[in-house]
């Protein structure tokens, strides 16, 4: 059974994410079948793609699939994996992709919504980042795309909180573009897909991939990322990151001790 599916108008294509029974979770198939359809459309040049789930949907995307991360000291998010790989497709596709959400969006899932370029939700649209409720050491790239994305502040407040934050606030942030009621925000996004890609692809790509770089342009001492490194390796061989996996599994609440 496919996982996404994927509709080509002209230059214009929507990817629609499509495991409601796991609401979107991102496993390695789900996302794997993402980035081969970035790459298809890549090949074929499309000037404009809109990413959603099935329209009307409560949950954009649960985020990582939790009973994929690996329970050996293994780091859960390192370079090669999926989401990783995902985001770096969606930042290097060239030509715009927006992100048409609805429901919540959870976890790693944030950091794909805002790996978009533009963003248009309902006004029912929240989100949360929680690797803090299951002990997951977050990666230094992942904070990065939240910090290029949000004020630090805020960043701060949904990792420590791991609740939700309603549309309304991030829209006020600049964080989404746009909000638009759910019976219009296909038609919306739609035209706003059509204008993009009546402009000329070959600038947009240009500039899509200047702003990348210069969002980039921002050095780490070697010694630094050391210690980010060493950081959450004490994060994923504790026992918390243990406990954490383990009371999502058994549907309770984790208990923390620190260690």
């Amino acid at each position: 059974m496919a996982l996404v599916s994927v509709e080509e108008d002209g230059a214009i294509a929507t990817i629609t994410l499509d495991h409601p029974e796991k609401r979107n979770a991102l496993s390695e198939a789900l996302i794997g079948e993402l980035t081969r359809a970035f790459d298809r459309l890549r090949e074929r040049a499309a000037r404009a793609v809109v990413l959603r789930a099935r329209p009307g949907a409560r949950v954009w995307s649960a985020g990582h699939d939790v009973d994929e991360l690996p329970t050996s000291p293994r780091d859960p998010l390192g370079w090669s994996y999926p989401l990783r790989t995902l985001v770096r497709r969606l930042q290097e596709f060239p030509a715009p992709v927006i992100a048409l959400v609805e429901g919540g969006v959870w976890g790693g899932a944030c950091e794909v919504v805002f790996a978009c370029d533009l963003i248009n939700a309902t006004p029912d649209a929240t989100f949360a980042i929680t690797p803090a409720r299951l002990g997951v050491p977050y990666n230094v790239t992942g904070l990065k795309s939240l910090v290029a994305a949000l004020p630090v502040a805020v960043v701060k407040e949904m990792i420590y909180t791991a609740r939700p934050l309603g549309v309304e606030r991030l829209y006020q942030l600049g964080a989404v573009n746009h909000i638009v009621p759910g019976d219009h925000i296909t038609a919306f996004t739609t035209d706003q897909a059509r204008t993009i890609a009546a402009n000329a692809s070959l600038t947009i790509a240009a500039m899509k991939e200047a702003l990348r770089i210069l969002a980039d342009a921002q050095s780490l001492a070697p010694t630094q990322f050391e210690r980010l490194q060493d950081l959450r390796r004490q994060v994923g061989e504790s026992r918390d990151y243990r406990e954490g996996l383990q009371a999502f599994a058994e549907k309770r609440p984790p208990v923390f001790r620190g260690d």
